[in-house]
Formats: C-alpha cells, sequence, structure tokens
C-alpha cells in the first residue's frame, strides 16, 4: 500500500467524468487499498478516485462508524429526500469548508471490492459522503455548491 498525491483543485482531472469499471482487477484492489489509506492519512472521511488522478468511478468513504471502511464501484444514486444543511470541506480543497445544502437521504446502489452489488440507505453524515464523493465521479466539487 501507499499514500497517494491528493489532487487540488485547478487540477483538470478533477473536472473531468469518470469511466465505468467493467471489471475489478488486482490494480483496482491496490488502488482501494492506497485510497483508503491515504485518506485516513489526509484525516479525510471520503476519497475519490479522481481525487488521486485515476478517472474510475471509485470510491470510498470511512464516517467512523460501525460501518468502517465502505467501498463504492460504479455507484448509482437511486433517490435522495429530504434537506440538510452543514459546513462541507474536501481534501482536495485544502483549508476551505462553506455550507452546502445536500439532500438528508440518499439511496445507492453500487458494487463492493469483491464485486457484489449492493444497496445503501443512508441519511445524515453518510448520505452527505456519498453524494459529496459521487460528485467527484462526474466533475463536480462542493465549492461549486456555493451561494
Amino acid at each position: 500500500m501507499a499514500i497517494r498525491n491528493i489532487r487540488k483543485i485547478g487540477d483538470e482531472v478533477l473536472r473531468k467524468k469518470c469511466k465505468e469499471i467493467t471489471e475489478i482487477t488486482p490494480r483496482d484492489l491496490v488502488l482501494i487499498k492506497d485510497m483508503a489509506e491515504t485518506m485516513y492519512e489526509a484525516d479525510g472521511v471520503g476519497l475519490a478516485a479522481p481525487q488521486v488522478g485515476i478517472l474510475k468511478r471509485l470510491f470510498v468513504i470511512d464516517i467512523r462508524d460501525e460501518d468502517g471502511l465502505m467501498v463504492f464501484i460504479n455507484p448509482e444514486i437511486l433517490e435522495t429526500s429530504g434537506s440538510q444543511l452543514d459546513d462541507e470541506g474536501c481534501l482536495s480543497v485544502p483549508g476551505e469548508s462553506c455550507e452546502v445544502e445536500r439532500p438528508n437521504y440518499v439511496k445507492v446502489r453500487a458494487f463492493n471490492e469483491k464485486g457484489e452489488q449492493f444497496i445503501l440507505e443512508a441519511e445524515g453524515l453518510l448520505a452527505r459522503a456519498v453524494l459529496h464523493e459521487n460528485d467527484h465521479l462526474n466533475g463536480v466539487l462542493y465549492v461549486d455548491y456555493r451561494k
């Protein structure tokens, strides 16, 4: 495993749409481990592949609860509802944060690192993290939501 360089705002890779993963390869498994290690080292709660320069539809999240590390491959947002307003930051926008309004509930379908499909329903911080990281896969940063 290795700590990867986190791309910062202004890097064009952060504004590109990522490609679906058609087969989970050993290189993808190394990437997942590296992303988790990088996220923990930077004290983040999530990290998307484009943040380490890889244009794949993949992100990891750990909001430091009983669920631990969660891996999302080819996530698809199925449903959102409600509203929450809270400060949001990003490892790719260091030293900044701003209030962002997001849905309070999300239902997402994705694959884990074993290639198993799952559906997750989340609220609050976990919903915010899923939506934030999913935005990265479409070239969107939280600062795009500033009022």
